[in-house]
């Protein structure tokens, strides 16, 4: 006799992407320069982009996706080691209690090295996105378009051009709705039963 054991688990996919999509587009307004960087995109940061996505991932652990799980928490991790890096040298520097000597603060990060941490996740993004020809062609964008993302910003970065930080993040904010829509259409494909809004399935 076989005991078969249903999956009953709900699909942790759209929050990921959710959160990683909808923070996603909110950055890159600003990279765009439609307004400065502020504590509502932070906020995304930790919450959203950031708590929601490593959530996903071990959900997809659980149900054994090793390439959703990698990409969650991957994803998750990074948005909150963002915001670590712009807020953590806001908190840490001060002065001893007489006020002579000079606690050591972590300085602001200079943009040759956001350059490299944003290259490094470039190269990240590049070899996941070879994971998704296996999967379907809304994620294909997806992964795509972000590691041309990562790749416009490391450029932005190292050069101190302003113009390829905006058109980064016109191409972040394509990237973002991308993934939104990869979400949605995984939550109305499955309320409704049947395809609503297209994935673009491959054929393995």
């Amino acid at each position: 006799m076989t005991t078969q054991i249903k999956d009953t688990n709900a699909n942790p996919a759209p929050l990921g992407l959710l959160g990683f999509g909808m923070t996603t587009v909110l950055l890159n307004l600003h990279n765009a320069g439609f307004y400065k960087l502020n504590s509502m995109v932070l906020a995304m940061g930790l919450c959203y982009g950031g708590a929601a996505q490593v959530i996903a991932g071990i959900m997809e652990w659980k149900k054994g996706n090793t390439f959703a799980t990698t990409a969650f928490i991957s994803y998750g991790f990074f948005w909150l080691s963002l915001v670590t890096l712009i807020v953590l040298p806001k908190i840490v520097t001060g002065s001893h209690v007489d006020g002579t000597v000079p606690i050591p603060g972590i300085v602001d990060t200079t943009s040759d090295a956001l350059a490299a941490f944003l290259a490094l996740w470039g190269v990240f993004t590049a070899v996941m996105f070879v994971g998704t020809f296996k999967l379907n062609r809304a994620l294909q964008v997806v992964f795509g378009s972000l590691t041309l993302l990562f790749f416009l910003l490391v450029i932005a970065k190292h050069s101190g051009n302003e113009s390829i930080e905006h058109i980064a993040g016109y191409e972040g904010i394509f990237c973002g709705f991308a993934a939104i829509y990869t979400g949605l259409a995984q939550v109305l494909n499955e309320v409704h039963g049947t395809t609503v809004w297209p994935l673009g399935v491959v054929n393995k």
